[in-house]
């Protein structure tokens, strides 16, 4: 049996932007996913158009915004109860490749699932231009940077690698991950709390 992957997508005032979003959620091919939507107290009405036009995905509303660590947090302590074994942390402004949840227990078998995995991002208005193939922490001095920025995209970047850390904007790992680390740092309040998690 395929193992259960759970799409965790983190919205705040984002109606506009999700609905691309989770139209692109829809065409995954990987018959065993499910998608929790993540509202910040939004007040742009997108839990409502979520509920309406996506019945079949469940939302977990907060009662304010509780920032990208706080609000996945939230999501962890909500999933206790009933754990998948894998979670993808996506960001409500992107797309994805169909292929996306193949590719990551394709890497899962080949490198074991103790790990945290990304994907190659990029532009939405360039889609050959890489705006993330890796990330690179130089904490000497303080310096974190997307490897393959706003280059054209070619086979170098393809080839799976390790990397210094993962963009929260695309992040799979295991629930047993997670609780090992005890989620994301909230001191992070916007920025750094995916390196801060991916060093632990």
């Amino acid at each position: 049996m395929t193992a259960h992957i759970k799409i965790l997508i983190l919205n705040w005032n984002g109606n506009e932007l999700l609905k691309p979003c989770l139209e692109s959620v829809l065409k995954i091919d990987y018959p065993n996913y499910s998608v929790l939507v993540i509202d910040n107290g939004s007040m742009d009405g997108s839990l409502e158009m979520v509920k309406k036009n996506y019945p079949k995905m469940e939302c977990l509303s907060l009662d304010k915004n509780y920032g990208y660590a706080g609000g996945y947090n939230k999501s962890f302590e909500y999933l206790k109860s009933d754990p998948p074994e894998f979670i993808l942390l996506l960001n409500n402004d992107t797309k994805v490749d169909p292929d996306i949840l193949n590719a990551f227990i394709k890497a899962k078998d080949q490198y074991g699932s103790n790990h945290i995995f990304g994907g190659k991002i990029f532009y939405q208005d360039n889609p050959n231009q890489i705006w993330y193939a890796g990330g690179i922490v130089n904490l000497k001095f303080a310096k974190i940077s997307h490897r393959g920025i706003r280059k054209p995209d070619s086979e170098k970047y393809s080839e799976p690698m390790k990397t210094d850390y993962i963009t929260g904007c695309c992040l799979f790992t295991t629930m047993e991950v997670i609780n090992k680390l005890n989620g994301f740092d909230e001191r992070f309040n916007m920025y750094g709390e995916d390196v801060d998690i991916c060093l632990r």
